[in-house]
């Protein structure tokens, strides 16, 4: 938000220089992000002098050029050549001095310089209109008026307005700082903390008075609770034309545009008190009457912008008594906006419901300086004093005469907050006493009236348009940041507290996973919750109805909460392989959300995305693609860090996947893990193989403080290995094998392990050869050869006749 310290000024009679007061403004909380200096002529006019042409002749070498000397109040005239047809003795001029640096309406600039043109020197420049920023003719130099005193600054002649202004970064809960005005107030607070007491100066409207009662337009307020207060006044007899260049240089300093008086009288009002107003053309408003209302959903509306908008049925509009003309609070309508024809005016001051507003504004994709207001909330106590400085503004620079009493629609109210506050409570939260004399003489400078005193606290009546304060907490903080933060000293002393915590705490288990994962290559991400509601369509896994919906979504692409982490990872996938990243290792812990028929709930979740190679690419090893198996490993490296080992698996039938399996302990499925589809890779722009393992990671957390760890002595006794070459049916896997072995020998066998898969021609069709090697060992006692062959002689026949297996 841009606040002119010049327009500041007119509230607050300050001395401080620009930084000065800036660093106040921040340390009240309206942090300055930035101070810029603006000038309603580029340069500001440094080095133009107002000169007396004394002599103009013919230049000897050029039939269009003039050869001039110029009284500049110097010691001595400068002699100027000059190429204008109308320059002649006599005449007041503006001399632009060697040195001084003129610039182009595109923004270029160039200096002054001595120099020779067609062989006479010259020593400055006598300048045109357009030279000087100051209109667009170049057919001749610039005549100023005889009286002007030879040697007067062009920027005192021509009153340039130069001024600073702030860029303040507003917090979005201080609606009341949203104006000049709003900016000065707190400024006087402030001031009055460092012993500098300055009136604040408010617009006057004492003046304001009905002139004829003569163009009387109704108002109906249909719908009070998005429109709790209307007014309206009209204006006839207006001439709309420019505005007068103090209020033109106004409005630019702040970066708008002028566009006609009315228009620009409304919007100065608003950026000096924070009301929004909005004017319409009396003449285009059918039956003289005002309806505010909601129209049916569907009613097509033309915005000024000129985009034809679908209303929605909880629009709030500004109808006339036969259509719709304005989105109330948003945005004006084509059709009955002021023109240069207007001569009668309807002007509207109100305050609307922000809840109301906010939806309208996001549901339009339209963002104006009255939305940003209102859904902030305004001060509802001035909006007719608003009304009546706009009035009295158009009044003065556009004419006409004020033509009907104020109509104000206001049944209801708005009441300002009572609020409790506490001394200890205050002393608490802040950390050290402020005296009560203090307290209530801050509270007192920011419009916060004292009901009663007691010696524990105080009884407060907020001001309605202080939304943001309506607690204690908010209270305290208005004395904190009015008394100064950096004037609260610290103690000596630090306090602090150990807590006892369990080591199954979700922070710490996932801490301990990150950890692993990215010493394992791997980059932690954390996507939005927030995603499109057409991911739903990629999967028959998930249901429409199970939508968690935003009831005023940011974008259309975020208006429901994710049911699964798979598609905002593949978003941070494609993002990454679109910038030549290719070989990607992703984990996040993030939440899904899920919308049931008379519940909401939220299931926590661990998500791990593998594309591209293992490793990146080096001189001295060859690159390997990721594949179904070294996701599987870490998948498996990761239960076995919480002590989960003893795992069921099982081919999972999630649609997301192409081929991938389910592992699970008991009735508790853990995680599921694969290959993902390519139709919803192609949803993504993604061409390469991506996998991608989701853990349940409640169960996780349930089933990993089940483990207990268990202490045992290193076997002394050494351990025996022996290998089977096993000829198997292709549909039997290694998990059948891993079964079966440890059903057959539970105490002596340690260890199961497939070291080689063949599958070729050489083998009968339909078969492949598994080589798994067998780890034995006893505990208590060095195994002999009987026991070994004994041990896998009965495993050689479990596999025979449990799969048909048969040793090559």
């Amino acid at each position: 938000m841009k606040i002119s310290y010049n327009w500041l000024k007119q509230f607050i009679n300050i001395d401080w220089d620009a930084e000065k007061t800036g660093d106040l403004l921040t340390d009240l909380g309206l942090e300055i992000e930035g101070i810029e200096r603006y000038e309603s002529v580029k340069g500001g006019l440094e080095g133009i002098i107002v000169g007396e042409v004394l002599t103009c002749e013919q230049h000897p070498n050029a039939d269009r050029l003039k050869v001039t000397t110029v009284n500049i109040g110097a010691d001595a005239p400068l002699q100027i050549v000059c190429g204008a047809p109308n320059v002649a003795a006599g005449q007041k001029v503006p001399v632009a001095t060697i040195g001084t640096t003129l610039y182009t309406p595109e923004g270029d600039s160039w200096k002054i310089k001595k120099g020779k043109i067609r062989g006479e020197e010259s020593h400055g420049m006598i300048c045109a209109e357009d030279e000087l920023g100051l209109g667009e003719s170049h057919d001749g130099i610039m005549v100023l008026d005889e009286k002007i005193k030879v040697g007067s600054p062009a920027s005192m002649v021509f009153k340039v307005e130069n001024d600073q202004v702030f860029e303040i970064g507003l917090t979005p809960n201080r609606a009341d700082a949203m104006s000049h005005y709003g900016v000065a107030r707190d400024l006087k607070a402030g001031l009055l903390q460092k012993e500098v007491a300055l009136e604040l100066i408010t617009p006057s409207v004492s003046s304001y008075h009905v002139d004829a009662r003569s163009l009387k337009i109704d108002v109906d307020v249909q719908d009070k609770e998005k429109a709790p207060r209307y007014c309206g006044v009209t204006i006839s007899g207006v001439k709309v034309e420019a505005s007068p260049s103090w209020l033109q240089h106004r409005l630019k300093s702040i970066g708008l545009s002028p566009i006609n008086n009315i228009v620009d009288a409304t919007n100065y009002v608003l950026h000096e008190l924070g009301q929004p107003l909005h004017a319409f053309d009396a003449h285009k408003v059918s039956g003289n009457k005002i309806e505010v209302k909601t129209c049916k959903a569907g009613t097509k509306f033309t915005t000024l912008d000129g985009v034809v908008r679908e209303l929605h049925e909880d629009d709030l509009m500004i109808c006339d008594a036969e259509k719709p003309m304005c989105i109330a609070g948003v945005f004006g309508g084509i059709d009955s906006g002021v023109s240069e024809n207007t001569s009668n005016i309807f002007l509207e001051s109100a305050y609307f419901d922000p809840v109301s507003i906010r939806k309208t504004a996001k549901r339009h994709a339209l963002n104006t300086d009255a939305s940003f207001r209102f859904e902030r909330g305004i001060d509802p106590n001035i909006t007719e004093y608003a009304l009546k400085r706009a009035a009295l503004l158009i009044t003065d620079i556009a004419g006409g005469e004020i033509a009907s009493d104020i109509s104000d629609a206001y049944q209801n109210k708005i009441e300002d907050f009572q609020v409790r506050l506490s001394f200890d409570n205050a002393k608490k939260l802040i950390g050290e006493e402020i005296p009560k004399e203090t307290i209530k003489s801050i509270l007192t400078s920011l419009d916060i009236k004292v009901n009663n005193v007691t010696e524990t606290g105080l009884g407060l009546t907020v001001p309605a348009y202080r939304n943001d304060v309506q607690r204690e907490a908010d209270i305290i903080e208005e004395i904190l940041r009015v008394y100064g933060y950096n004037n609260i000293g610290t103690t000596e002393k630090l306090n602090a507290s150990i807590s006892n915590s369990s080591r199954f705490e979700d922070y710490k288990l996932q801490n301990i996973i990150g950890n692993q994962l990215a010493s394992q290559g791997f980059y932690e991400i954390m996507a939005n919750s927030l995603t499109s509601p057409r991911y739903i369509e990629l999967s028959s896994d998930l249901n429409e109805e199970h939508n968690v919906k935003m009831l005023n979504p940011l974008s259309n692409d975020l208006e429901v909460m994710r049911q699964s982490l798979l598609f905002s990872g593949l978003e941070a996938v494609s993002h990454n392989i679109n910038r030549k990243r290719e070989d990607l290792k992703l984990f996040e812990f993030g939440k899904t959300y899920h919308q049931y028929s008379e519940t909401r709930e939220e299931y926590k979740h661990l998500s791990m995305f593998v594309t591209g190679n293992k490793t990146q690419e080096r001189w001295n090893s060859s690159n390997s693609p990721s594949d179904f198996f070294y996701l599987k490993g870490t998948v498996e490296v990761v239960l076995e860090r919480l002590g989960l080992t003893r795992l069921k698996s099982a081919p999972n039938k999630i649609d997301m996947f192409s081929e991938g399996i389910s592992l699970s302990i008991g009735k508790k499925r853990l995680v599921d893990f694969g290959l993902v589809k390519k139709s919803v890779l192609k949803h993504f722009g993604i061409s390469q193989n991506v996998l991608f393992a989701d853990f349940n990671w409640d169960n996780v957390l349930e089933m990993a403080q089940h483990n207990k760890i268990k202490f045992s002595a290193i076997p002394k006794y050494p351990e025996v290995r022996r290998d089977f070459a096993l000829l198997l049916d292709y549909n039997v896997t290694f998990e059948d094998i891993y079964t079966i072995a440890k059903q057959t020998e539970k105490q002596l066998l340690k260890n199961v392990n497939l070291f080689d898969v063949y599958e070729g021609k050489k083998l009968p069709k339909g078969k492949k050869s598994y080589a798994v090697s067998f780890t034995i060992q006893d505990e208590n006692k060095t195994l002999t050869d009987k026991q070994i062959d004994k041990i896998m002689f009965k495993l050689q026949k479990n596999f025979e006749s449990k799969l048909g297996a048969a040793l090559r």
